[in-house]
């Protein structure tokens, strides 16, 4: 069923939780459902397609952004561990709906970063190539700079970045002072 359909990814497995087979989930989907919902899902690793497991169950940790699920099959620690690192999946149809002006976060992705000229709209210079996003407190855009160099981490808030553009493929940003000069991943921790 996945070589016949599209998927998104939308958590990755970071640890196993407890004896029981239980995994954390950090997600990268602002929809919980995702992980507390039973039904399918895939998991994919670094090698070979994606794989199709059950979700039988999930929860979020009080005061965390991970959630724990339960898959069909894994029940112990060493089950748990040995799936660690691989991303979960869901089919491209299954996203929800959103209502007019909102959008999926995975879809910035790709999209090219300019600076928005004099506080309006008018997209200037390319300063690079959303080429992921952090799901943290806030959630950050890694920005890979049209120059090369070191990446660029841009807060996702609609104070510095106020216009996405999907269907021209780019989103406009209104930096404060020094962030493209202190945006580094050492400046993060």
């Amino acid at each position: 069923m996945a070589d016949e359909q599209e998927l998104l990814v939308v958590g990755r497995l970071v640890a196993a939780q407890g004896l029981r087979g239980e995994l954390r989930v950090n997600p990268l989907s602002d929809f919980p459902e995702r992980f507390t919902r039973p039904g399918p899902r895939w998991l994919q690793g670094r090698q070979g397609g994606p794989q199709e497991v059950t979700l039988l169950s999930g929860r979020q940790l009080p005061g965390k952004e991970l959630f724990v699920i339960r898959l069909e099959g894994v029940n112990d620690r060493s089950g748990a561990e040995a799936l660690v690192g691989q991303e979960l999946l869901v089919p491209a149809a299954d996203r929800p709906r959103l209502a007019q002006g909102e959008f999926h976060l995975l879809d910035l992705v790709g999209l090219e970063v300019r600076l928005l000229e004099g506080g309006d709209a008018t997209p200037g210079r390319c300063i690079g190539t959303v080429k992921d996003l952090i799901h943290a407190g806030n959630d950050l855009l890694e920005v890979e700079p049209a120059a090369g160099g070191t990446p660029l981490w841009i807060p996702f808030v609609e104070a510095i970045v106020p216009v996405v553009q999907l269907e021209a493929g780019w989103l406009g940003i209104t930096p404060p002072p020094g962030l493209l000069e202190l945006s580094t991943p050492d400046g993060l921790e």
